[in-house]
């Protein structure tokens, strides 16, 4: 009778259901800002970005050489970035691109990742630019354009501490013409976090650049003229400073 008092109890608790698993809680936002660039004397595109989120750059920033490139960030879908490129690929504007991709969004999770609060921008080769905030974006969320002659790009944020962030991108970015886009990049983010930049602080940064043809890159077959990340760095935009200074940055292929 002992041994099936001891049993009994273990097999009820064997056969007791296991408990429910919590349903999935809506991801943090990419609180971020970013910007997206063509340089109209080398024809090189560029995008970077910095955030108070771990990698950003491994989701927010997409650039295909002789394309365009794109940025997604805030109630991020990641797969704007692919289809930017893919539309641009067939000559569609970037005010069209975003138009149609967050149209045909077919919103899975409206309750806790509403495409109410993406935030797009898609630059292509000739210097064109269309972003969009999405109205329930985290404030202070917002874009602006460059506006002074032969400076093309794009900037844009969300839980910035005001305007003046993307204010002091566009100014950092046109200040700096005539020098190469990574350092007119990294000037613009300069300037958003002199402005006060992501409210939560920094973590990561990233850069990417192509250049208007194919090939271009430091290897053969390669379409990437630069391309860096600080994943983790409690000063990441100076430390991205210090990479693209480093002569290895600088190179590209003959006739490029």
């Amino acid at each position: 009778m002992g041994a099936l008092c001891v049993l009994v109890p273990a097999l009820l608790a064997q056969s007791s259901p296991a408990p429910a698993t919590p349903a999935p809680g809506p991801w943090p936002p990419v609180a971020t800002f970013s910007i997206l660039a063509m340089d109209s004397a080398s024809g090189e595109i560029g995008a970077a970005v910095q955030s108070r989120v771990f990698s950003v750059g491994n989701g927010v920033l997409w650039a295909e050489a002789g394309v365009g490139a794109a940025a997604t960030q805030a109630i991020v879908d990641v797969s704007y970035g692919p289809q930017a490129l893919a539309l641009l690929r067939q000559g569609m504007s970037p005010e069209a691109i975003v138009k149609k991709i967050w149209a045909d969004d077919p919103d899975p999770r409206p309750a806790d990742w509403s495409k109410q609060g993406r935030q797009f921008a898609v630059i292509d080769t000739k210097g064109n630019v269309f972003a969009y905030t999405g109205p329930k974006a985290t404030e202070w969320a917002g874009n602006k354009a460059c506006t002074a002659p032969d400076s093309h790009c794009t900037a844009q944020g969300n839980i910035l501490a005001s305007s003046a962030v993307v204010d002091s991108m566009v100014a950092g970015y046109e200040r700096t013409v005539g020098q190469p886009i990574a350092l007119r990049l990294l000037a613009a983010l300069e300037g958003g976090q002199l402005a006060g930049g992501d409210k939560r602080g920094m973590q990561s940064a990233a850069m990417i650049v192509v250049n208007v043809k194919k090939g271009c890159g430091i290897w053969l077959n390669n379409d990437v003229a630069l391309r860096l990340q600080v994943d983790d760095n409690p000063e990441p935009i100076k430390e991205l400073r210090r990479l693209v200074e480093l002569p290895a940055a600088r190179r590209r292929q003959p006739g490029c």
